[in-house]
């Protein structure tokens, strides 16, 4: 029985090695497929839809939060960028909570907030005055990689991709390319 269990062991962890190894693949796979500049990332799992009407950029308490699962995601994904490899030159998030959290929970190094990342959803931050500072960065990019927590609709308006808590999609802002990922 005892050899049983330490062969059940080695399997599953090889398993997971396995499964993490097939993650950084996808994700170096997708940014050098295009080129990519850019890695968006959808905050992780934070149950709900929208904020409350007592919304408050600078209260957590007001705010959709990422749960249990969403801390766990968080952690995995970041977790799986990590031992790909790739590396960032500037690591930028929304300053709604959710994707503040997200972002510390990466663990990938220094971050700042940045506003055109911002949900324009339910109307809590201009949407245009958001993507026109967004468009403005991302034109002012190089060939380093940024990675960038967000929104979903803030992805979806640049990427044309709609996607899930946790999810990923890698971006040329020259020309333009996207390539949306999970790495669960």
């Amino acid at each position: 029985m005892r050899n049983f269990l330490i062969a059940l062991l080695i399997s599953l962890s090889t398993q997971a090695v396995a499964n993490n190894d097939i993650a950084n693949h996808k994700l170096v796979e997708a940014v050098e497929a295009i080129n990519a500049n850019v890695i968006f990332m959808r905050h992780a799992l934070a149950p709900g839809y929208g904020d409350p009407e007592y919304f408050n950029v600078a209260d957590c308490s007001t705010q959709r939060n990422l749960n249990d699962m969403g801390r766990t995601q968080a952690k995995s994904i970041g977790t799986a960028v990590l031992n790909s490899g790739l590396e960032f030159e500037e690591i930028l998030s929304s300053q709604w909570c959710r994707c503040t959290q997200t972002t510390e929970l990466l663990n990938l190094g220094r971050w700042s907030t940045f506003g055109g990342l911002n949900s324009f959803f339910q109307g809590h931050t201009n949407k245009q005055a958001s993507l026109d500072l967004l468009h403005k960065k991302l034109a002012s990019l190089g060939r380093g990689l940024t990675l960038m927590v967000t929104h979903q609709v803030v992805i979806s308006a640049i990427t044309n991709h709609v996607v899930a808590s946790g999810d990923l999609v890698a971006y040329n802002s020259t020309t333009l390319a996207a390539q949306a990922l999970t790495l669960e």
